[in-house]
């Protein structure tokens, strides 16, 4: 067991990884080998919710390689389900450090597997993305967010075309397509290629919040009222 996350973690030392990754695996090695194999002693789990975990280098850490091949997992399962569709996905982040690489990480390998992608241009929140799934007619979507986890993580959830987060077959059925990706050499990434940045939804969703209220009156009334921590 012991050999085998070294030998995983020095091909994380090859050419097909970036080089800060490279530098860090490298001080992985030199400085701390608990740390290292903490890292790299397993896959980092893609549950019914998606990937969640600390962000640093390795097979058992959110970074950009572990959410790509993720996202080739998906995409299959896409393609797989939805066979001679158009499939629209939609992407949103939070304002965790990478969330926005991660995003745009997703929309690539989606987008290069053929998949079209509606993004945000900045943070949104998870419900105003299980809106943006619904009105623009995509099959699934990705929130990239680590809700109330510490600083140190990130996480990954997918939605399905209900707006709702993955529920039975899909879940599973998604989480044995990403365990079929065990290397970047599966993931098909462009990174030349750019998303449709969603515009106007804001509004929109904003508009429809508010004809949801019981009553309007109420709440123009009590607005200047309510403080919010």
């Amino acid at each position: 067991m012991e050999q085998e996350y070294i030998e995983t973690a020095k091909s994380w030392l090859g050419p097909e990884y970036d080089a800060e990754t490279r530098l860090r695996v490298q001080e992985l090695f030199q400085d701390d080998p608990k740390l290292l194999e903490e890292c790299f002693y397993r896959r980092l789990e893609f549950g019914t919710g998606g990937l969640r975990g600390i962000m640093d280098a390795g097979t058992n850490r959110m970074n950009r390689y572990t959410v790509a091949m993720a996202t080739q997992g998906l995409a299959n399962y896409l393609l797989k389900t939805f066979p001679d569709q158009e499939i629209r996905t939609a992407i949103s982040f939070d304002s965790r450090n990478n969330s926005r690489l991660f995003a745009m990480t997703t929309a690539r390998v989606l987008l290069s597997n053929g998949i079209k992608v509606y993004i945000f241009d900045n943070i949104r929140p998870t419900p105003e993305l299980s809106f943006a799934i619904r009105h623009l007619g995509c099959k699934a979507g990705v929130m990239v967010t680590a809700s109330h986890n510490p600083k140190e993580y990130n996480g990954y959830k997918v939605f399905w075309e209900d707006g709702a987060q993955i529920t039975p077959p899909h879940d599973k059925n998604i989480i044995a397509e990403v365990n079929e990706i065990v290397s970047p050499a599966q993931v098909k990434l462009d990174e030349t290629l750019h998303p449709d940045v969603i515009s106007g939804l804001d509004e929109i969703y904003l508009d429809e919040i508010l004809s949801l209220t019981l009553s309007p009156e109420s709440v123009t009334r009590h607005a200047d009222e309510l403080k919010i921590v």
